[in-house]
């Protein structure tokens, strides 16, 4: 079904959009879940959260596009239970996934860290501006929907280690970029 069928039934405040969205995006939704919790069961509870926090944003919100909206929703509820569950656990994917970039962005550990935390993220955004397509995918899909080095060789059709390399290439380029922008690390 179409996105824009699909918020017009939200709209009209219809359960089958639930129906149609779970559809539609059920199985992206679980593998962002899962790639960050890494437990089936926490992974669905997310899922049927972000539906709930669809249900109750549309309207007024009328999201374009659609799989952008419900993806961050879902990553968000997943983050929270991520938090939750590994207070002093680790859950290695996920955990990997952000080491590799802690040297390239500062922490926001106060509250007046919280306007230098967002001027980063504009220069992060500015720096996959100058990305081709296949890096800024390869960026996004590693640190956004956390998928693993073996997922993402396989999406790009290349070796584990080339997938690691670019990475890594990326990873120094982002930390040069925002040391030029003078963000802080």
């Amino acid at each position: 079904m179409d996105d824009s069928k699909i918020i017009e039934l939200f709209f009209e405040r219809s359960e089958q959009a639930i129906i149609e969205l779970s559809n539609k995006y059920g199985a992206l939704c679980r593998r962002v879940a899962g790639n960050i919790l890494n437990n089936p069961a926490d992974s669905e509870e997310c899922v049927n959260d972000a539906y709930l926090g669809v249900w109750n944003t549309i309207p007024p919100q009328r999201p374009d596009p659609l799989v952008s909206y419900v993806c961050r929703i879902v990553r968000n509820q997943a983050l929270k239970k991520y938090h939750e569950n590994t207070a002093q656990k680790r859950n290695s994917q996920y955990d990997v996934a952000l080491d590799e970039l802690a040297d390239c962005l500062p922490s926001a550990a106060s509250a007046e860290e919280e306007a230098e935390a967002k001027e980063a993220a504009e220069s992060v955004n500015r720096f996959l501006e100058t990305l081709d397509r296949q890096s800024r995918l390869l960026f996004v899909r590693r640190y956004w929907y956390a998928d693993s080095v073996q997922e993402l060789a396989e999406l790009f059709h290349t070796s584990r280690h080339g997938v690691s390399v670019r990475l890594s290439r990326i990873r120094k380029a982002l930390k040069k970029h925002l040391m030029k922008e003078g963000i802080s690390l």
